[in-house]
């Protein structure tokens, strides 16, 4: 099994807890599709992890209950003033999630940390976003129509939570981007990822055995069957080998950068495979280990003349010619 499947079902058992107050051991089991001796292991493992759950017998059955104010230590403790404003000010900073199903859930976790302060407080620090801002990434997906600020999460996400938390396949439609039409799928969701301003969707496609990502705004609807699966092992970090949002086997890519461009390029992580060799006229080749993809020849253009690919040949060709493209794009019909 894979190691997150369990953490995820430890989550899914102390969420359902929270909720409903008090649950039997058989209960737990049939939410999580799991047998009550693993419940029971995760009740140990939770309760040694230190999470304040206890059983209590009533009306001769045996509940399990998980303390309302479970962190209540946190008051114990107290905040100083520096980390409770600096905790207060980094809401600029979630401001990037802004229409996504979290944005609510931000908003009021903040207005609790905020009633915490004195108004004066409050009304101090809320001038320091005119210092720094938090900037969403470009091609943030517009809101949908008529969609208002705090309004209820997409119920695609919270149907899509509850197929991965619990293991259910789901049948859906999907629109697809690179073929502009419709298909039905059978999918098992694996993970829900949020990047460059979007829900994604990481689901094995039995059909095809293999795992496909699916942008949550293009599934047109879907449902959730009762039949369960065993969920793959994924890596800790989706899209690992890509800048973007992709899947593909990764190879060893060279790009070589105009002199002006070094400091820029060499200031920041752009993958962690990545290495760098300096020449002597002031420029540098940067590798990585990456899969190639859209993302990264986009990201390549993104440099213009300023950027070069050495290897491998094949990328350099298809740079080559998109860049013949654009430049066609630009010249006068009449020469």
């Amino acid at each position: 099994m894979p190691r997150n499947a369990e953490v995820i079902r430890q989550w899914t058992i102390l969420r359902d807890l929270e909720a409903a107050r008090r649950l039997t051991i058989d209960d737990l089991a049939a939410r999580t599709g799991v047998s009550t001796r693993t419940i029971r292991r995760d009740l140990e493992a939770l309760q040694e992890a230190g999470f304040p759950l206890f059983d209590e017998v009533h009306e001769q059955k045996r509940y399990w209950t998980l303390e309302q104010k479970a962190f209540r230590r946190l008051d114990d403790t107290g905040f100083t003033l520096a980390e409770l404003s600096a905790l207060y000010f980094t809401r600029t900073l979630a401001e990037c999630l802004s229409g996504t199903p979290f944005q609510q859930d931000v908003r009021h976790a903040f207005a609790k940390l905020g009633a915490a302060l004195t108004p004066g407080m409050r009304q101090f620090l809320d001038r320091l976003p005119l210092a720094i801002q938090a900037k969403a990434d470009p091609g943030v997906r517009a809101a949908s129509p008529g969609a208002e600020p705090g309004s209820k999460p997409d119920p695609r996400v919270t149907q899509l939570l509850d197929a991965t938390l619990h293991h259910r396949r789901v049948e859906m439609r999907y629109h697809s981007f690179s073929s502009n039409r419709d298909k039905a799928y059978s999918v098992e969701p694996q993970r829900l990822v949020f990047a460059q301003g979007s829900l994604y969707l990481l689901a094995f496609v039995p059909e095809y055995d293999e795992l496909r990502t699916f942008a949550v705004d293009r599934i047109l609807r879907l449902s959730l069957t009762e039949d369960r699966f065993e969920p793959k092992t994924l890596p800790d970090e989706a899209f690992e080998h890509s800048l973007g949002v992709h899947h593909g086997t990764p190879e060893r890519v060279a790009i070589a950068f105009a002199p002006s461009m070094s400091r820029y390029v060499r200031d920041r992580i752009w993958h962690p495979s990545q290495s760098i060799d300096e020449h002597a006229d002031g420029g540098l080749v940067l590798s990585m280990t990456v899969s190639i993809d859209w993302a990264l020849r986009s990201w390549i253009l993104g440099f213009g003349a300023l950027a070069k690919v050495l290897a491998p040949a094949e990328l350099a060709a298809q740079m080559r010619d998109e860049a013949e493209r654009t430049r066609a794009r630009y010249v006068s019909p009449t020469g």
